[in-house]
């Protein structure tokens, strides 16, 4: 018997099954795909040596993040290695104008402040405020919420700010990213650098929170960098499987677990003891933890046997926009017609707030994004080992793709209302119009490219429902404790044993791998 069974190999599935395993713990993770990873996959797209990673890739988050913590040197003696750049993130204008970040604040603050006289001092504000803020915020955003552990913590800040002093600091981390911007920075450029990043987060310039979120990312990118792991997303998943077969650990590909088993239903508190498999394999286990959305765990695997009430909160449970992946095989690496991009990470393509909301409203009503706000990464600049010497890379992600097509905000792309072929390659040739108009000769250095719609990426990972990369909307009700369902408790479920995991639960999405870390730890790693 297993002490722990693992459904899924994602970030939070992964990490789970390294702390577990390093206690001695008799882990089996079970794999659907021929492939570990979820959303952490690299493979030749494009052409042979031209390395890409088709979802994730920045790892900023899981450098940050208390997983990282605890397993960053057992990960490094197993080939985990991070790939650094000192300028994080820009923004590229339709003008040509461009805006870059750097790891540096006081380089910041003086190249703001000449944007417009102020806006660098209000810059160190604001991620200021999210360092001091930290120990607490942080908790909030990445621990149990339904813990004596939180209340402490908040009856602590209630001793420190006062009553109404929380009251005052929770108001102002619920206000819209466009607030934010629109009243602290009075440079178009300093705005449109941050608009975009809204979208990573699952959320819009209009969502409550964006813009507490919106600084949490400035804070991170700024302490942090933007690091892509050194041979690609696939290799860091790799890493995880050699830590935990050499913890004694196993993981099995190619297992499409079908049913969660469960003791004796006459008992009055049921428990998971087990799960059997698609093809007739039973496998019992002491705990089982699945990294899956709602739909998946109360739906399928526990079919009749789950719960009415939260059988019908999964059917009601809302899944956001999609996502779009464009990868690019070039022969030299771009050159940009705005200077200092060169070794930019992260550049977005943008022209600030209103830009950034209208492409992803046009997306959540399900239209295609007339000009759509694209996210250009430049793996090559960091690791060289992605692609043959001399050339290059692009990895391009369009945080505001509709997962159903209801017709073009363009009235261009006849898409006949699916992600077909044709349609994606006519929504990849508008982004790449956009694109070579940066880009010097880019029709000379294209050797070839490869899209993913939101459709194909839900064939790659069932957890991507509708080609969402962030286990669901993270509205504020589906959000923090509400997440996925208004009465969830820190991943537990009303089976003893049984705990779910993944984007869909607490912390939410991302490659942090906060609720596997989090489950870990309630289970005594």
């Amino acid at each position: 018997m297993a002490d722990h069974v693992i459904i899924g190999t994602g970030i939070n599935a992964l990490v789970a099954g390294a702390m577990l395993s390093r206690q001695g713990k008799k882990v089996l993770l079970l794999e659907r795909e021929e492939r570990i990873g979820g959303c952490m996959m690299t493979t030749e797209a494009t052409l042979p040596g031209f390395h890409h990673d088709v979802m994730a890739a920045t790892f900023v988050l899981f450098l940050t993040s208390p997983a990282y913590g605890e397993l960053a040197e057992d990960l490094g003696k197993h080939g985990f290695e991070l790939c650094h750049t000192s300028h994080p993130t820009a923004v590229l204008r339709p003008c040509g104008r461009a805006t870059v970040l750097t790891t540096d604040r006081a380089a910041n603050i003086a190249t703001f402040n000449d944007l417009v006289p102020g806006d660098g001092d209000q810059h160190a504000a604001d991620v200021g405020t999210i360092e001091a803020d930290a120990p607490f915020l942080f908790a909030l955003l990445g621990g149990d919420l339904w813990s004596w552990r939180t209340a402490r913590l908040m009856l602590a800040e209630i001793r420190k700010r006062g009553l109404n002093g929380l009251k005052s600091w929770i108001g102002e981390a619920l206000r819209p990213a466009r607030g934010w911007l629109e009243t602290s920075y009075a440079s178009p450029d300093l705005q449109a650098l941050w608009a975009p990043w809204v979208l990573h987060t699952g959320l819009t310039p209009e969502s409550t929170y964006s813009a507490q979120m919106g600084k949490v990312v400035a804070f991170a990118l700024e302490a942090a960098g933007a690091p892509i792991v050194k041979g690609g997303a696939g290799a860091a998943a790799e890493a995880f499987r050699r830590l935990i077969e050499a913890n004694g650990g196993e993981i099995r590909t190619g297992v499409d677990v079908a049913k969660i088993t469960l003791s004796d239903p006459g008992r009055k508190t049921r428990r998971a003891t087990g799960v059997e498999t698609a093809l007739g394999e039973k496998i019992p286990a002491k705990h089982v933890l699945a990294s899956v959305t709602p739909s998946q765990l109360y739906t399928r695997l526990l079919a009749d046997a789950a719960p009415q009430d939260q059988a019908a909160q999964a059917q009601k449970f809302r899944h956001g926009r999609g996502n779009f992946q464009l990868h690019y095989a070039l022969d030299k690496a771009p050159e940009w017609r705005a200077e200092g991009l060169e070794d930019v990470a992260l550049i977005h393509l943008s022209n600030g707030i209103d830009a950034v909301s209208k492409s992803a409203n046009e997306a959540e009503r399900g239209m295609l994004p007339a000009t759509p706000t694209i996210c250009v990464g430049q793996p090559h600049r960091l690791d060289p080992s992605r692609c043959p010497d001399g050339q290059a890379i692009l990895w391009l992600q369009i945080p505001d793709a509709p997962r159903l097509i209801k017709g073009d905000a363009a009235g261009e792309i006849n898409s006949g209302g699916t992600w077909d072929d044709a349609t994606r390659e006519a929504f990849a040739d508008r982004i790449e119009g956009i694109l070579s108009h940066h880009i010097e000769n880019f029709d000379q250095i294209k050797l070839a490219r490869r899209a993913f719609s939101p459709a194909d990426l839900a064939a790659l990972n069932m957890n991507l429902v509708g080609g969402d990369p962030y286990g669901g909307q993270c509205s504020i009700d589906q959000f923090f404790t509400f997440r996925p369902f208004s009465s969830s408790r820190n991943g537990s479920t009303l089976f003893r044993n049984l705990h779910h995991i993944g984007a869909s639960t607490h912390p939410g999405p991302g490659l942090g791998g906060g609720s596997g870390f989090n489950t870990a730890k309630r289970l005594g790693a």
